[in-house]
């Protein structure tokens, strides 16, 4: 008489348990290609994501330890962390190592809310009148009314606000520019280094397209 084989439904079943892909995890590696950006001028400030690419890594990492019937991911969280790590660790490095070199020799470093005047009427800084006839380094966008194309003469201001948002600066937010030794540049959206003498206007004049008069000029010898 032949054997009947029957299969089991319950005793022999197969447990195949699910566990998930840790959210920390994958939030970690997102955050570091956003702030991969951070690497580039003016985006310094998305640097920052970077720490948060570190914790959100630690706590996924925390988690799979502690549920790994629950969690996956150990290895992305690793990988997660020291990608965050290295990238703020080398994206400091890389901006202070550019700000430490950036200015010529000779120059004067000049953040533009150095000369902008807070309160009304308008007016130029203190510092704007100590800074008359010396050799400075400045950072600003071309303000779209400067027109397009290759530019030799041009105003800059301080920033995208101002640059694109904003509408008229004020005449303490605007320098005018004019590049020397036949040099141009293209109108954007980039910021510019620019270095050159700086000289103020005794008497403010007005500039083509601005309701403001000019304040500040600057003779461009250097610009990237």
């Amino acid at each position: 008489m032949a054997t009947e084989l029957q299969m089991s439904s319950s005793a022999d079943e197969v447990d195949f348990p699910y566990r998930a892909l840790s959210r920390s995890a994958i939030a970690s590696i997102l955050l570091f290609v956003v702030a991969l950006l951070g690497l580039i001028p003016p985006f310094e400030a998305l640097l920052a994501l970077a720490i948060l690419g570190v914790v959100f890594s630690l706590l996924a990492i925390r988690s799979i330890r502690r549920y790994p019937n629950e969690f996956s991911g150990l290895g992305l969280a690793k990988f997660a962390l020291a990608t965050n790590a290295l990238l703020l660790v080398g994206g400091i490095g890389l901006h202070t190592y550019v700000y430490l070199t950036e200015v010529p020799p000779g120059h004067v470093r000049v953040p533009f809310y150095k000369l902008k005047f807070d309160a009304e009427p308008d007016r130029p800084t203190q510092t704007a009148f100590e800074l008359d006839g010396k050799d400075v380094f400045i950072k600003g966008y071309i303000h779209p009314s400067s027109g397009g194309g290759m530019l030799r003469q041009f105003v800059l201001v301080g920033d995208l606000g101002t640059c694109c948002f904003g509408g008229q600066p004020k005449s303490s937010e605007m320098v005018e520019v004019t590049l020397t030794g036949g040099q141009t540049i293209e109108g954007g959206m980039t910021r510019r280094k620019l270095a050159g003498k700086f000289m103020l206007n005794q008497v403010p004049r007005k500039q083509t397209d601005f309701d403001n008069a000019v304040f500040y000029r600057l003779k461009g010898t250097k610009v990237n």
